[in-house]
């Protein structure tokens, strides 16, 4: 399990870069009593696009970069982000995953970035990937509108093996621009869960990149959250290279990988999870994918591509009003 990199090393740098400058990134940063480090970006701050780029990389426990510039979807012209990593497993799975189930009392929260790798959670993706952390410093990102209770961060604080004074919390709401940001971001995790889900080891991608546009925001939660699916389900679009012996196989992965194959593909998600009732574990996984796949196979030089961007499921989903 010993990997040279620390995501929270690495992804500490950035912390502090985002702290001396909170008025650039439009962020508040606080200290609890405890002396945990609190950011705020975006539940009573602006938030906004520097913010959302920083922490993704972030997430990806510094073994990332993400770029932002405009993007066109058709006839659409949307802000979108750029991700690239040389270090796809640890940076994704191994860090930028939600994969931290947060409830304490009627505090909930989703849970990810580098903390994720000290606490090991969850434990059996760090045994596929072979991977864990050891620093004395973590950093966790939350999804969320609401400062987490203190008893949020002892358990924190007890999982992690960190002083409360080597703990930084990033708060990212889904309808702020930063929430949104960085969840566009997680284009190459998304799809390596799907290649994972259909018999992908993980293990044989060597590097990635991916791209997805940024949604414009919404005011109320279910929307933006869907919005934020719909940009990566019908707009994004992820690479991998992988080193691979079955070449067949491979194919038959990569053709199963898109959205496109849910049965649930071209609605608004908004709509399929109205129909579900809100539960998330009700939708077809299938649907959880980047609307492009590509996956060259490094061991031969040939390249796979499925599925298409769907401009007219953006336009629909991102609100998009004709003059």
């Amino acid at each position: 399990m010993e990997n040279p990199l620390s995501v929270n090393r690495l992804a500490w740098k950035l912390l502090e870069k985002l702290c001396e400058n909170p008025e650039l990134y439009g962020v508040k940063i606080e200290k609890t009593g405890s002396g945990a480090t609190i950011v705020d970006a975006g539940i009573a701050v602006k938030g906004g696009f520097q913010a959302g780029k920083i922490i993704t990389e972030i997430c990806m426990g510094g073994c990332g970069k993400a770029q932002i510039a405009c993007r066109r979807y058709g006839e659409l012209e949307l802000p979108s982000i750029f991700v690239y990593t040389d270090y796809p497993i640890v940076a994704t799975l191994g860090s930028q995953y939600a994969g931290w189930q947060i409830k304490e009392n009627d505090y909930f929260a989703i849970g990810s970035g580098p903390a994720r790798a000290l606490a090991l959670k969850p434990r059996d993706i760090y045994e596929k990937i072979g991977y864990r952390d050891n620093f004395d410093k973590a950093v966790v990102v939350l999804e969320t509108d609401k400062d987490p209770p203190e008893k949020l961060l002892e358990r924190f604080v007890n999982d992690c093996h960190v002083k409360f004074e080597n703990l930084a919390v990033i708060l990212t709401p889904t309808a702020s621009v930063a929430g949104a940001t960085q969840v566009s971001g997680r284009i190459v995790e998304t799809g390596i869960h799907k290649l994972d889900r259909l018999g992908l080891n993980p293990n044989v991608i060597i590097y990635a990149w991916g791209c997805a546009p940024i949604p414009p925001t919404h005011p109320k939660f279910v929307q933006a959250m869907a919005r934020t699916n719909d940009a990566i389900l019908y707009g994004g679009i992820a690479c991998y290279l992988v080193e691979y012996e079955d070449e067949e196989e491979l194919k038959e992965i990569v053709e199963k990988a898109p959205s496109k194959a849910s049965k649930d593909y071209g609605r608004p998600f908004k709509e399929i999870f109205k129909e579900v009732n809100y539960d998330f574990y009700k939708i077809d996984p299938n649907l959880f994918a980047p609307a492009t796949i590509i996956v060259n196979n490094i061991k031969t030089g040939n390249t796979f591509q499925r599925g298409e961007i769907n401009a007219e499921a953006l336009r629909e989903s991102f609100g998009f009003k004709n003059p």
